[in-house]
């Protein structure tokens, strides 16, 4: 597997479906991958993508969010926040694993291990065309965006 091809995979998902990888095949995919539900950083990265989600669609491309959380976990931040795109839950971490995002962390002075705030936007054939890691949470929606635009 070359390093921008990506793996068929489906996962739980907000609203009682399943999310299969293979299904958004034909129109850019962006897949934001997050550590928790309700976390400061993670809400303010949420809304952003939700603020952006109209400007997202009319660019041709899906937003997906993917944390560790349950499914129920993840219907409540939806709920609470208004977020309009679906949550997915890896609880497994078979994908977060495949993207490479789980790392060790420092954490009040403790190693833990758990998801580095990563971006991947897939294009239409579902190969990775532009990721971002470690990345800040506050304005990255609009980099993803403004990026999203020039996928043609």
């Amino acid at each position: 597997m070359s390093p921008t091809e990506v793996a068929d995979f489906t996962l739980p998902a907000t609203g009682g479906a399943n999310f299969q990888l293979y299904a958004t095949r034909g129109k850019p995919l962006v897949i934001f991958f997050y550590p928790k539900d309700n976390t400061p950083g993670c809400t303010t990265e949420s809304q952003q993508f939700r603020d952006l989600y109209a400007d997202f669609k009319k660019a041709g491309c899906e937003v997906v969010g993917i944390s560790r959380d349950s499914t129920k976990s993840h219907e409540n931040f939806k709920g609470k926040f208004s977020l309009p795109y679906a949550l997915l839950s890896d609880t497994d971490e078979k994908v977060c694993e495949q993207f490479g995002v789980m790392k060790l962390k420092n954490m009040y002075g403790k190693q833990v291990r758990g998801i580095e705030r990563s971006t991947f936007v897939l294009d239409s054939s579902g190969k990775i065309c532009k990721e971002w890691r470690k990345l800040k949470a506050d304005g990255h929606a609009q980099e993803v965006l403004d990026f999203a635009r020039t996928i043609k």
